[in-house]
């Protein structure tokens, strides 16, 4: 798909990865909604980018709905989503002094990060089956999961499991879709410049980065963003998980 004057919903659009495709995707003429919880952030990007935030929370399914039809009603019909919406919680499955894991950390985990990925899914697939064909094509997903679905470290179990599940449901999700002319992908980045690595010392940023083997460091937000352009792009892509880490292969710890 020609990426001008189309529609397009970001979840987690408001920072990070999620930020950097909002300025890529309005930077090509697409009119761009920005799904976030963080009303200060989100309203600030879609003024300065010529789009428009809405407040969802991708866990509430009315919240969600209220999202499309604030979207639809600005920007038309959608025809791109790309979900960056997540949390990366940290707990050992039997912590150092012998306790079990924190079962609302991990099922915050998979609430948002799996569950909401899928629901803000099939709610764009549902306002989008029965719009006209663009070509050959209605419309194209990018869901965001990790090489922490294949390579988690300790103390990842929840967020791996939540991002291993998004994973497993990129091809059977594209398969579904394909009789509505729908396209699913995710991406699995590695260690990426976001809200949740800047926060550490300088010193332990460019270590995580040196553990990249080539390039040897930290990947920046608009590497991702440009594959999310490409795969929008190129319509045989589909079904797939790219992992956009450098050859990076996690290490236990």
């Amino acid at each position: 798909m020609k990426l001008d004057g189309l529609a397009a919903v970001v979840t987690g659009g408001a920072s990070g990865l999620g930020e950097a495709t909002v300025r890529m995707l309005a930077e090509n003429g697409v009119k761009v909604t920005i799904f976030d919880v963080d009303e200060k952030r989100g309203t600030g990007l879609a003024r300065e980018v010529g789009g428009q935030y809405a407040a969802v929370d991708v866990t509430d399914q009315d919240s969600i709905q209220r999202g499309f039809e604030q979207a639809g009603h600005g920007h038309g019909v959608a025809r791109i989503l790309v979900n960056c919406a997540g949390v990366a919680p940290v707990g050992r499955v039997v912590d150092k002094s012998g306790k079990p894991h924190d079962m609302h950390l991990f099922r915050k985990a998979i609430e948002i990060n799996l569950i909401g990925t899928f629901n803000v899914l099939s709610e764009f697939a549902s306002r989008l089956g029965s719009a006209e064909l663009l070509g050959e094509e209605r419309g194209v997903v990018v869901n965001t999961a990790s090489v922490a679905a294949y390579d988690g470290q300790i103390g990842q179990c929840a967020y791996a499991a939540s991002k291993g599940g998004i994973v497993a449901l990129t091809l059977p999700a594209a398969r579904d879709l394909s009789k509505h002319q729908i396209r699913v992908m995710t991406i699995a980045p590695g260690i990426f410049i976001t809200p949740m690595l800047t926060g550490l010392p300088q010193a332990a940023q460019d270590s995580l980065g040196q553990q990249v083997p080539h390039p040897s460091r930290l990947g920046k937000p608009d590497e991702y963003s440009s594959l999310v352009k490409a795969i929008v792009e190129n319509p045989m892509l589909n079904g797939e998980v790219i992992r956009l880490d450098g050859a990076i292969r996690m290490t236990p710890r």
